[in-house]
């Protein structure tokens, strides 16, 4: 076993632990990025505004899978704290056939519902149909989104992050050079991009389940770990559970603000799925050491240290603002030719409305590292429910400001940029305040 955060130095090892998490998670947007990029210039804009919307419905889906393996992951890192294998391999094969099976029962139903999911987003008509092309194929690929994200967590419980990182680099090349191939070299259009990143996440899922059993021998479930134990089930359940709410709310917000982003025209539809592609990479970083603090604090927290905690949350403050204010400083300088790796310098207008989304929230960076930093606390010491709470400070107030300042007159796009930065403030004072208040039932 390795991978131990109860011991050593605090903010070392959490940056050498979120370090491959952050690059990962940076490969992984480059299945999309590389979508987009090739989309937009190889096909064009109606062609990448379908590509965009679709990518913010991907996200949602690949949310509720990623909040129940995250859910599960927290479990794992209090057993692994707790040195209690074999009740964390039990925990393996539970997890892995709860969030299989829901998975496979996702996969059918969006596959059921593609029109009405369709007709949900206010898609325009002129792209109606090279959006149910594109996702008619992706969703082939949620099967190998839960295989990657549920053995990536697995492995990333007991402190390795390094062999997820490599697999994704692998998927991620592989995404890119298909995209190129199917698109340009075999004119398949959107059709294409779809194949390309659905082969690349197989080869990710694959991959690290077999690399996982043959390299992992001390993680490996044997057969007396096979069974039904009600109250690690319960466990994995409460965590997961909560967790995949937590995720599904976030992104369930997000899916409404994309479809009002989208009663704008397809000019801001195309602005936004370029400007969304830099904002997650932007922010990305602070998102996956938000998940390498929730690791952290899971193993301390099975091991039942309190005052390493204390310690590692004041410096995980420190590192996530300083981080989130350099972001912020180059996304606003740099906005226009960030866009413009996306967006042919001739389209003027799509450009200008991805910058002003991107001077708007880039400027507040330091507020989502914070968030991330709350979501990943309260999952880790078993509070999960506190998450969803701030999720819906966060996106509630989000969706609701959009719909409101977007409608007064003179305001339009700019209301919906706006409403995004204030709701992470709300989010992180009501964060703060009921840390205050689990500090002190702790003492």
């Amino acid at each position: 076993m390795r991978g131990d955060l109860t011991e050593g130095s605090i903010t070392k090892n959490m940056l050498l632990f979120a370090l491959p998490l952050m690059a990962g998670n940076l490969l992984q947007q480059l299945y999309n990025v590389a979508d987009t990029l090739i989309v937009g210039r190889l096909i064009g804009a109606d062609a990448l505004a379908a590509v965009g919307s679709s990518y913010t419905l991907m996200v949602f889906l690949t949310s509720i899978i990623l909040g129940l393996c995250m859910g599960s992951s927290a479990y794992f890192s209090i057993l692994y704290g707790r040195k209690d294998f074999d009740r964390l391999k039990c925990s393996f094969f539970l997890s892995f056939v709860l969030i299989g099976s829901i998975t496979v029962v996702l996969n059918v139903c969006v596959f059921w519902q593609i029109d009405g999911i369709i007709a949900l987003l206010q898609i325009p008509p002129e792209i109606k149909d090279m959006m149910k092309e594109y996702l008619l194929f992706i969703f082939a690929g949620i099967f190998a989104t839960f295989l990657y994200n549920y053995f990536a967590n697995l492995l990333r419980s007991v402190g390795n992050s390094v062999i997820p990182l490599i697999f994704l680099a692998v998927s991620a090349v592989l995404n890119i050079v298909l995209d190129i191939l199917f698109i340009y070299s075999f004119h398949w259009g959107v059709r294409g991009a779809a194949i390309a990143t659905v082969i690349a996440q197989y080869m990710s899922g694959i991959g690290i389940l077999f690399y996982y059993y043959a390299g992992f021998p001390s993680l490996r479930v044997q057969r007396h770990h096979l069974k039904w134990d009600v109250s690690i089930l319960k466990g994995i359940a409460g965590m997961s559970g909560l967790t995949c709410v937590q995720q599904s709310v976030m992104n369930l917000g997000i899916l409404m603000v994309q479809g009002l982003v989208n009663s704008f025209g397809v000019v801001v539809m195309a602005a936004f799925a370029a400007a969304v592609k830099i904002d997650s990479f932007a922010y990305m970083p602070v998102q996956d050491f938000g998940n390498a603090f929730s690791t952290f604090i899971a193993q301390n927290f099975g091991a039942g240290k309190p005052e390493r905690i204390k310690k590692g949350l004041k410096s995980a403050i420190l590192t996530s603002g300083a981080f989130s204010l350099a972001v912020s400083f180059a996304v606003f300088a740099f906005a226009a030719p960030l866009m413009r790796i996306f967006i042919d310098a001739s389209r003027t207008d799509i450009i200008a409305e991805g910058v002003k989304y991107l001077r708007i929230e880039g400027s507040f960076y330091v507020g989502i590292g914070l968030l991330f930093l709350f979501y990943g606390y309260f999952r880790a010491i078993g509070k999960p429910e506190i998450s969803i709470v701030l999720t819906v400070v966060s996106l509630g107030s989000r969706v609701a400001l959009a719909y409101l300042l977007s409608a007064i007159p003179g305001v339009a796009t700019t209301g919906i940029w706006l409403s995004v930065p204030i709701g992470w403030a709300l989010a992180d004072i009501a964060g703060y305040l009921f840390y205050v208040k689990c500090s002190r039932r702790q003492t």
